[in-house]
């Protein structure tokens, strides 16, 4: 193995007009941003997409496009068990008064609101966990405490009758961590027992927490400690390879010959909430935790992994967790990469549900994974690829969701996700290239928007791709999708659909390489040079089925500060707006509302936080920031109760600021020490309508 030298290297000062914190990139996702996008394949760009348009614009005013209609009307709310049970969208307009942008090291709420600590870092949840200790951390007291990081939120309300909300199991995942912060004298190399320790802390601190919540009378929630329903998963958890991929060769290692069993799941992100009541977590910058990838042989496997972004050597945010598990060292077991980039599917009322990696949902670098119904009752899974230049994916469920709480339908409704198809999205541009320049100025139709179809990749053991088996397919997603010409995109992230209007959203957090000499330039789904901020997609799909192959798009928001003439606000008045930057998180109120947390820390040189804006109405496109999360920190979740009441906010890496330290933190929130990463419920304060956002 490559001396310990090479490892553990001072984090640089990044590049290409990032303001990241460097600390947040090397440890997060191994500072993907500073490399070269792994996407160097030769399907075409956006831009060479709208050229082809161009011959084809008469294909939108003949019937050809008739099936396919934006914005046809409304669709009733979906079964998902987030929506509201409350009160109309007529009553659904926005009331609150923004929270100017801030540096502030606290969560900032409008007036009329206030917000609590629901659990934090290292808080005991299983019931022998020992208090938090800083200075003193296991990995057995942290496979019992909550885990670092928090990230996606998911509710799942006791339904009590009369008292809906009132109690739940709240599911969290905790997407990386950073030693930096969370240890002091810090050591990537070190082989003491001390040093070894931090590692297994490390790996019970990945995962996902699940616990039971109860609303407070004066508003918002609070833990149950030592409830029955808690747990924690961990990145040593055994798990379930399920679905089409399931023991192919390149799944099996020597701990595993069956290429069906694994320990843990990494670097989870966003996920889903399914309308039979599982959680869904996606595994995302995975690649960072292994080392030695030129000691794999096999060249196949080699490229594979050159394509999905893996390194030799990790030059920034080294953990060295291959100095305790050999599993780490692709030199020693070339395929454990292979186990890693999948939507994992918890059920939190079942204890002894092994998390299973739904291999039919592909292999990417899964930023959410949120699910709908088609028209006949079959989910369908809308999933981000978070990297520069790659694509959107959906997945159709062969099967129709079974109704009903018994063990007989919760056993169909365990395989919907494991049979179905797996599609990859390419869309067209209907404005002529010379008017898409790079400033964000519309084009003479006035809208950035067109159409587009979703190309099949895989269904069940049959592939779609020449040259591709299924497994292949399905391990290999990112391939497949060159293969096929999917469009390159500007990091797709989460990607939900609207259950009061049916369409579909999509946030696209941003592509500082856009324009540069030897990247692609601007086009009309991503119409700024060195997008810094971000956009918003709008999906209609044809006949507002999700199940669909064909749909229509236009741009939403284009992200940044009012006063730049590139942004837009779905034409709204930018005078009137809040900045916003970097979109990453996605969800909507009872009223269709559409919620966004920002993921930049602080591009526009203020704090992160959430977002309403209205997606209907003379207000659309009016996006007002609702708060701010502390110093350093990134705004996870977003997520509404069912009763509309409270909304959680997953407070993640607050202090992770360059030169930050234990010794000199950049942040002491929550509780005026050492800057912990919390879950926080935002409720109002003041009588009357007790609505978020109303």
């Amino acid at each position: 193995m490559d001396s310990p030298s090479q490892f553990g290297r001072a984090l640089p000062i990044l590049a290409r007009g990032s303001r990241r914190s460097s600390m947040t990139c090397a440890y997060r996702c191994g500072n993907a941003c500073a490399h070269t996008p792994p996407n160097t394949s030769d399907n075409p760009y956006f831009g060479d997409i709208v050229k082809e348009a161009m011959s084809r614009r008469g294909f939108l005013k003949t019937g050809a496009a008739a099936g396919i209609v934006l914005y046809a009307g409304a669709q009733a709310p979906s079964a998902l068990a987030q929506s509201s049970t409350g009160s109309s969208s007529r009553n659904g307009e926005l009331t609150f008064d923004p929270v100017a942008p801030n540096s502030v090291d606290d969560v900032i709420v409008p007036n009329g609101y206030s917000y609590e600590i629901l659990v934090k870092w290292g808080e005991p949840i299983l019931a022998d966990a020992p208090e938090f200790d800083f200075n003193n951390q296991t990995g057995e007291a942290q496979a019992q405490q909550f885990g670092y990081n928090c990230d996606y939120v998911a509710f799942f309300p006791f339904r009590e009758v009369g008292r809906y909300s009132e109690r739940g199991v709240l599911v969290v995942n905790h997407e990386y961590t950073d030693s930096e912060l969370m240890f002091r004298d810090f050591d990537p190399t070190g082989t003491s027992a001390e040093d070894l320790e931090r590692i297994q802390v490390e790996l019970m601190a990945h995962g996902m927490s699940v616990i039971e919540v109860r609303k407070r009378r004066s508003g918002g929630y609070q833990l149950v400690r030592k409830s029955e329903w808690n747990r924690r998963i961990t990145a040593t958890t055994p798990m379930e390879l399920t679905g089409p991929a399931a023991g192919h060769p390149w799944l099996r290692t020597q701990e595993d010959p069956t290429g069906r069993r694994v320990l843990g799941c990494l670097n989870n992100c966003a996920g889903g909430h399914t309308p039979w009541g599982t959680y869904l977590s996606g595994e995302e910058n995975y690649t960072q935790y292994f080392v030695n990838v030129g000691g794999v042989a096999d060249p196949a496997k080699g490229a594979s992994y050159e394509r999905y972004g893996f390194e030799d050597v990790p030059e920034e945010g080294y953990r060295g967790w291959e100095r305790t598990e050999d599993r780490f060292d692709l030199a020693k077991e070339p395929n454990e990469g292979f186990r890693f980039g999948w939507v994992v599917e918890l059920d939190p009322f079942d204890e002894g549900f092994a998390p299973r990696k739904r291999t039919a949902l592909g292999r990417t670098k899964h930023e959410g994974a949120e699910t709908t119904l088609t028209t006949d009752g079959r989910p369908v899974c809308y999933l981000g690829d978070d990297e520069r230049f790659d694509y959107m994916y959906k997945f159709v469920s062969s099967e129709r969701m079974a109704s009903g709480a018994g063990r007989r339908a919760r056993r169909h409704n365990l395989t919907l996700l494991d049979n179905g198809t797996l599609y990859v999205a390419r869309f067209h541009g209907d404005s002529p290239p010379e008017e898409i320049d790079g400033s964000g100025d519309l084009p003479s139709d006035g809208a950035f928007d067109g159409t587009g179809e979703w190309i099949p990749l895989a269904t069940g053991d049959q592939s779609h791709v020449p040259g591709m088996s299924a497994a292949e397919v399905l391990i290999n997603t990112r391939l497949a999708g060159d293969r096929v010409g999917a469009t390159k995109m500007d990091r797709p992230e989460d990607i939900q659909r609207n259950p009061v209007n049916g369409r579909v959203y999509a946030a696209l957090t941003n592509n500082t390489d856009r324009g540069l000499p030897g990247e692609p330039g601007p086009d009309e789904a991503n119409p700024r040079n060195e997008n810094k901020h971000g956009h918003v997609i709008e999906l209609a799909e044809a006949g507002d089925d999700p199940a669909a192959t064909r749909f229509r798009w236009k741009i939403f928001l284009v992200c940044g500060v009012p006063e730049d003439r590139s942004t837009y606000f779905a034409g709204f008045d930018k005078s009137q707006v809040s900045p916003i930057t970097s979109p990453d998180n996605i969800t909507f109120d009872a009223a269709g509302n559409l919620w966004l947390a920002s993921d930049s820390s602080r591009a526009l040189e203020q704090n992160d936080g959430f977002f309403a804006v209205p997606v209907e109405g003379p207000e659309r496109g009016y996006l007002r920031q609702f708060l701010t999360v502390p110093f350093g920190a990134e705004a996870c979740g977003p997520l509404i109760t069912p009763d509309q009441e409270t909304i959680f906010c997953a407070v993640q890496h607050p202090g992770e600021i360059d030169g930050a330290t234990p010794e000199d933190p950049a942040s002491t929130w929550p509780d005026g020490r050492q800057p912990r990463p919390s879950v926080v419920s935002v409720f109002k304060d003041v009588p009357g309508d007790k609505r978020i956002g109303t």
